[in-house]
């Protein structure tokens, strides 16, 4: 299978995906709604609407009014003087948030039901005036709207008074507002006395937090105002309403000279305000008479902060606050202008932004690098949240890109496994195509002895060779696998010839990375001399690739080796389907960090002093005494100078080699002359590693490898 072939299924699960997440969010299921409307709530806690002194005031029963005046309910009496208290203040309607469905219980008319009253008290109720009438008088001389509970119960109690004219432009809009069965509507001789009559209901979130009033509801098959829509077309004396409607739900209501944009459901979202003091005045306080100037002209809604009143509501802004001030707000809102607007368009904007950020985002995780396609996918992420409050602080625009962003992160992050997955498959692929080779005296071995074909192993002293490509996982990155995988054939090739050559066993090959043994499964008397002359001939070739490559303009990794010797445990190893025939031991990982050690040091050839000590006429100079990451023990280590011959053009290294006896005596010369050999050969990176040991204050050959 090719690996274009291998990647066709990643791609298709990244769609599917894509379209997954695309469909969850036109759904709309709950937890989406409450992450948009917490997204739309932590816009108004950053900027709230800046409270304008427009012609709303509350008219509030709060806790001291009660104290003063008493329980509520308060007599009808005393109700009607404050109406006529408004009034004389010249307010310019009077808004009830309170539902007057019952009859006045300290009205003379309910008294006299009393059989028990003596007949003298009972002749002088009976010559007292209706309390209830008192009120729808005060009513009729002020305009003024009442307010009436929407419910879903089925009983039917009639429908609300309607005083208004109603236009419809465009699709009739009942399928699209909130519906209800029926309604508790104020008491009769209250009802005709009043100017207008509006819904006092709320249609909180799933958490209780109100966001939106509507302008109408659907009652039966008809339709009637809400307090706020009626308290503004009292307000401005107009007679009628005007809905446009189309097929995607209600797009605006005009009540009089205004213009009121909607949700398709016929709401409008409330900008909400910091609580303010101008806004309300105390209900005793206009009793006595207080407040006249700042009340004429305005709209006064009477309704109760008191908390035994239970009108209490959650804000977005965080926070409990009375119901009367929600309709306060919209109220407000509407008479300045300072709208909230969420277009029909919103969710289409929304879905595009996943649909082709989304592809981006793949493309980004298919073709860049990981932690340039991380980098861009954070910033799109961040670009497309900025965007949506920018949209807000400028035009007031509830566009919600935050869950969008999600979807990007579940598709990145999906993209990002699936990606792993298929370079695993890959790399898997190109370790399968790779186990063709086969060291040949193993073979020969094997055949000559085929009762060892069992599970086990034995011990002896082996030597180990370890490559390793720098850079190799950037290549595969930065170029087109099959490229890589042609230029890693020939250079593998070439390293297992060179390890056959030497008549090394091939341990593993493991991507890039290639293990040789020497001395099994045949013992080899000189097997510390082959794995080192094997090295350094991988060493040569590995060299020669590199700036044949680079000549081409083709970039191709160093290669690192580690040379280390030691008593392992060789056998067979793995189950009855496979065998697995290697070393296990604590010198096959003491090479391997050996060759890591090299990229610690700036180093090409690290060789133990196991290998050096039966290798001594081949020159090397001396890295350090060296604590390995994982051992507790620390290892000689050398530097064949083959590998230094262009850089220091002879076979020895004495100026280095005075230099290191200083610093294996903690000599403080030894800081000058490293200095001193450093900036005649600023090449010589081992030179460098060891100036900066001894500038950060080392002293000594011991030095800790601290990373792999």
């Amino acid at each position: 299978m090719s690996i274009s072939r291998m990647r066709a299924p990643s791609a298709w699960i990244c769609l599917v995906v894509l379209c997954a997440s695309l469909v969850f969010f036109l759904l709309e299921p709950l937890p989406l709604q409450s992450l948009r409307n917490g997204l739309f709530d932590q816009f108004q806690r950053w900027q709230p609407r800046v409270y304008q002194d427009v012609p709303v005031k509350i008219i509030d029963l709060d806790e001291e009014s009660l104290r003063r005046l008493g329980q509520w309910p308060w007599p009808r009496t005393q109700v009607a003087e404050l109406v006529d208290k408004l009034r004389q203040a010249g307010v310019a309607v009077v808004v009830f948030d309170v539902l007057f469905a019952e009859a006045d219980r300290t009205s003379p008319s309910r008294m006299l039901r009393n059989s028990s009253l003596p007949p003298a008290i009972a002749s002088q109720l009976a010559g007292l005036p209706d309390h209830d009438l008192q009120l729808a008088a005060s009513f009729a001389r002020q305009p003024l709207v009442l307010g009436f509970a929407a419910e879903h119960s089925s009983s039917r109690k009639g429908l609300p008074l309607a005083r208004f004219g109603l236009i419809i432009s465009g699709e009739p809009p009942v399928p699209y507002l909130p519906a209800f069965q029926n309604a508790i509507r104020p008491l009769p001789v209250l009802e005709r006395a009043a100017s207008g009559i509006g819904a006092l209901t709320f249609q909180p979130g799933a958490d209780g937090v109100v966001r939106r009033v509507p302008t109408f509801v659907v009652m039966g098959q008809e339709l009637r105002p809400s307090l706020m829509a009626e308290a503004l077309r009292v307000y401005q004396q107009a007679n009628q309403y005007r809905i446009h409607s189309s097929s995607a739900g209600v797009e605006r209501i005009d009540i009089g000279q205004l213009r009121v944009p909607t949700t398709s459901t016929g709401e409008l979202w409330v900008y909400f305000s910091h609580t303010q003091p101008a806004r309300t005045m105390p209900a005793w306080q206009v009793l006595e008479g207080q407040g006249g100037a700042s009340l004429k002209g305005s709209i006064a809604l009477i309704g109760t902060s008191a908390q035994g009143l239970q009108d209490l509501r959650f804000s977005p802004l965080g926070g409990i606050i009375p119901g009367v001030e929600i309709h306060a707000q919209a109220l407000e809102q509407v008479l300045s202008g300072d709208y909230l607007l969420r277009p029909a368009w919103a969710v289409v904007a929304e879905a595009a932004s996943i649909l082709f950020a989304g592809l981006l985002l793949l493309v980004l995780v298919f073709r860049t690098r990981v932690l340039i396609s991380a980098a861009l996918a954070l910033g799109l992420m961040a670009g497309l949240n900025a965007l949506a409050w920018y949209l807000f602080v400028s035009q007031q625009l509830l566009l919600d890109l935050f869950v969008p962003s999600l979807c990007l992160a579940l598709i990145y992050g999906v993209a990002s496994i699936v990606r792993h997955m298929a370079t695993e498959r890959e790399q898997r692929w190109m370790r399968a195509a790779f186990s063709r080779y086969v060291s040949p005296n193993l073979v020969s071995h094997l055949v000559a002895n085929p009762g060892q074909l069992t599970l086990g192993g034995k011990r002896q002293v082996c030597s180990f060779v370890f490559t390793d490509l720098a850079g190799f996982t950037e290549m595969m990155e930065r170029q087109a696998p099959e490229a890589v995988v042609s230029l890693l054939n020939d250079y593998l090739e070439q390293v297992i010839s060179i390890a056959f050559k030497h008549e090394g066993t091939l341990d593993r090959i493991v991507g890039d990375a290639v293990a040789i043994m020497f001395s099994a499964p045949l013992p080899q008397v000189d097997h510390q001399a082959r794995a080192l002359a094997c090295a350094l001939e991988i060493h040569r070739f590995a060299t020669a690739y590199v700036a044949e490559l680079s000549a081409k303009g083709t970039t191709f990794g160093q290669t690192r080796i580690g040379v280390h010797s030691g008593e392992v445990v060789v056998g067979n190893f793995g189950g009855s389907t496979l065998f697995d025939y290697r070393a296990l031991g604590d010198p096959v990982n003491t090479t391997a960090r050996l060759e890591s050690l090299n990229q610690y040091i700036g180093t090409s050839v690290c060789v133990s002093e196991a290998i050096r000590g039966q290798c001594a006429d081949i020159p090397m100079r001396p890295i350090g005494l060296v604590r390995l990451v994982g051992k507790t023990a620390a290892v000689k280590v050398f530097e064949p100078l083959e590998t230094m011959q262009a850089t220091l053009g002879t076979r020895l290294d004495a100026p280095y080699e005075a230099a290191y006896r200083l610093m294996v005596n903690e000599d403080g010369a030894a800081l000058t002359a490293f200095e001193q050999l450093h900036s005649q050969r600023p090449q010589d990176d081992l030179v460098a590693f060891h100036l900066q040991r001894l500038r950060s204050g080392e002293r000594g050959e011991q030095f800790v490898m601290t990373r792999k």
